[in-house]
């Protein structure tokens, strides 16, 4: 099994809580993240900056972009981006789940959800930063 997520969804996985565009991207998501927390479960996962495998089941899927709204492609992208960034991947390349998990609970502080996902509308709910703060709660303790 090989999985395509988008930069800012290897955050948005961490802090789901059901919440979505419909109830066909909910339950896409909820078996996207149902498999990357379970701890048993290892794979490869494509990091791109562009429509991955949650976009798929999203109404706002306009087939190349998102057109959640007008330069809402240009603008998720672009938040794709400073995540790739910050965890210093690469766009387009495999990389474990495990590491990734991994790089995330080291390198994303919850504060930082306000630069990399700024202009997130599902940033004010307060779930992502809880999510990462619980993911750098449980891994770090693990890690020593």
């Amino acid at each position: 099994m090989e999985r395509t997520l988008r930069g800012h969804h290897l955050l948005c996985v961490h802090g789901f809580q059901g919440m979505g565009y419909s109830p066909g991207f909910i339950k896409k998501m909820e078996t996207i993240v149902d498999e990357i927390r379970d701890e048993d479960k290892d794979f490869p996962i494509r990091v791109v900056a562009d429509l991955d495998d949650a976009c798929g089941a999203c109404p706002h899927n306009g087939g190349t972009v998102c057109i959640a709204s007008e330069n809402a492609d240009e603008r998720i992208k672009s938040m794709d981006q400073r995540v790739i960034e910050h965890l210093k991947l690469k766009p387009g390349k495999l990389y474990r789940k495990s590491k990734l998990v991994e790089w995330t609970a080291q390198k994303v502080q919850p504060d930082d959800l306000d630069r990399l996902c700024k202009n997130c509308s599902w940033l004010s709910y307060g779930v992502c930063k809880a999510g990462i703060e619980k993911l750098r709660a449980d891994k770090l303790d693990s890690l020593k």
